[in-house]
């Protein structure tokens, strides 16, 4: 197929078949048929293939700037290892070079075994315990390593560097700048000290309901580890609660229940549930930010980037700062 002098600029924007499947066959050493499913993915390109024998691979396109090589590798390392404990995870293939990440015209990619599974919208309390577990297990494994090259998930260098994006991409609306971002700045200072003495480490960092599948007869599987970071364990809890942490206690504690089994908690860093659901706040507004940047226009939020937008958005940020003032740890001051 000949290729526009746009599509021979940005090859991201244009794999086309013939690209990726040559591409599976050279780097697995593999048949494969002329399946070519796109699916859906906001920052990355990922499609389906399937090789010769009828099984199903996903090779997945990172999206060039977005992490460096270093950084991607640390999550194919992570996944290795949760891989060799058994702990159910989807681990990137071993390409014919030994390696599970390549690069192509400057793009990194990976392949991955396709993985079924269907997503569950309300645990049972022994469902509860046994995604404790599991988290527990990852956990253990990730506290074993460090992973330089992954983001910080700490006030001062995640949610600053956001910010930053940001004001330096001029994303707010001019006549709510001003506001946005004074609150934003306080937010960061007020919470950066409640970080201090936490243990950081190796997690999912972007555990919620989509990225947990069920396979019925087997354990729940922890798929997306995209957003792996080096934060605080808290992370990959939170987002599975359904409602604020002192509404939730029973399932909080079904869940903990579960998880110290293999692994320690320090249940004080529950009062960084509040302030961590703030910093998510601002890292989903700066990761919409960056796809209009990336891309020109963002299919997530049709208003963004209006001045209601960013009112709205300043007055629920205010709101969750009220919040974080006034809300109880859910387990006190233990």
């Amino acid at each position: 197929m000949k290729r526009s002098a746009e599509d021979r600029k940005k090859p991201f924007s244009a794999l086309y078949p013939e690209d990726v499947l040559g591409l599976a066959e050279r780097s697995l050493q593999r048949e494969f048929t002329n399946l070519y499913r796109p699916l859906n993915s906001y920052i990355n390109r990922v499609f389906e293939l399937e090789d010769s024998d009828g099984a199903g691979v996903i090779v997945k396109f990172y999206r060039p700037g977005r992490w460096p090589g270093e950084a991607i590798a640390e999550e194919h390392v992570f996944l290795q290892e949760l891989a060799s404990s058994e702990i159910p995870v989807i681990a990137p293939l071993v390409m014919a070079d030994g390696s599970t990440l390549g690069c192509w015209r400057d793009i990194h990619y990976a392949f991955f075994p396709k993985c079924g599974g269907r997503s569950v919208d309300e645990f049972s309390d022994e469902q509860w315990q046994q995604l404790g577990r599991l988290v527990g297990r990852v956990h253990a494994t990730g506290s074993i390593r460090e992973a330089p090259h992954r983001q910080r998930l700490v006030p001062s260098a995640s949610t600053r560097g956001q910010l930053h994006y940001l004001e330096e991409h001029d994303l707010v609306a001019q006549e709510a700048r001003s506001a946005f971002f004074t609150l934003a700045r306080r937010l960061v200072e007020e919470i950066d000290v409640l970080f201090d003495g936490v243990v950081l480490q190796r997690i999912h960092g972007d555990l919620h309901f989509s990225n947990i599948i069920h396979r019925p007869g087997e354990s729940f599987f922890l798929i997306d580890f995209d957003d792996m970071v080096t934060g605080p364990q808290v992370q990959d809890v939170w987002m599975l609660l359904q409602g604020y942490g002192e509404e939730s206690l029973v399932e909080l504690d079904l869940f903990l229940e579960g998880y110290e089994v293999f692994h320690g908690f320090d249940r004080r860093s529950c009062r960084l549930i509040e302030p961590l659901r703030a910093m998510r706040y601002i890292h989903y507004l700066a990761w919409c930010g960056y796809q209009v940047v990336e891309d020109g226009h963002t299919e997530v939020l049709p208003d963004y980037g209006t001045s209601s937008f960013w009112q709205n958005e300043t007055a629920e940020l205010a709101d969750q700062l009220e919040r974080i003032h006034t809300a109880k740890s859910p387990f006190g001051n233990v």
